[in-house]
């Protein structure tokens, strides 16, 4: 396939603080070769390094969406939950933005019968036979279906396992990322400096608590998805 020029500006990168790391004492050593150097006691980012890695990742997502890969975001930080929201629905894209379940892949069996209750509970909320019920049951059921929505909503039309998963923040979502790991599936994962780049497949150097950050690198591949979506379609 073509390769791609994805636009990738360090000065854009700069804007929107990318290159911003952790204090220097917090750091990984195996960081190391993505820092550029130290100021005042923070870490600064070698933003050429984010820069290769990101076009390797917009290469990857542009490459599977065209084969019609599925792919989830993953990211609960309180500060990035809107951010994965909107750049998951606008790429058609599925989410977790509120809290990662613990086996929600390597588990996938009971996760599904939990979106299949949650089908169920929102076709009685629309078809009225929820507000039908005695008080107590209904407020039961409606109670349900708030956690179902908050904790699942982004995942509802998922029915298999995603083939990549983008995650936000390697420290707050190591439990998807070693559940990415048992079963195999590529991750592209957003390292800040006292992250371990070795845990993911596709790491992109850059400051993972900035919401212009988050912003700009999640815009970036969604860009390469929404693409790839268009090329596949292009060539049917």
């Amino acid at each position: 396939m073509k390769q791609k020029v994805w636009n990738i500006n360090l000065e854009e990168m700069m804007e929107a603080g990318v290159h911003f790391g952790h204090q220097a004492r917090k750091w990984n050593p195996k960081m190391a070769s993505y820092i550029f150097t130290e100021r005042k006691g923070i870490h600064i980012i070698n933003l050429s390094q984010t820069a290769r890695f990101l076009s390797e990742a917009c290469d990857l997502v542009f490459n599977a969406s065209s084969k019609g890969k599925q792919f989830l975001i993953v990211g609960t930080k309180y500060q990035a939950a809107d951010l994965i929201a909107l750049a998951a629905i606008k790429a058609r894209c599925h989410y977790v933005n509120q809290k990662w379940l613990g086996g929600m892949l390597t588990n996938w069996s009971t996760i599904e019968k939990r979106l299949q209750r949650f089908k169920d509970l929102e076709k009685k909320e629309s078809t009225g036979i929820i507000n039908q019920l005695p008080k107590r049951e209904a407020a039961n059921l409606k109670r349900q279906l708030t956690q179902l929505r908050k904790y699942l909503g982004g995942i509802k039309y998922m029915t298999s396992l995603p083939d990549i998963v983008i995650i936000i923040d390697q420290q707050k979502e190591f439990t998807a990322i070693q559940e990415c790991i048992t079963l195999g599936i590529p991750t592209i994962c957003l390292v800040d400096t006292d992250c371990n780049p070795d845990l993911t497949d596709i790491p992109i150097p850059a400051n993972d608590d900035a919401r212009a950050s988050i912003r700009w690198i999640l815009n970036k591949l969604t860009l390469a998805i929404c693409e790839g979506r268009y090329n596949s379609v292009k060539l049917e």
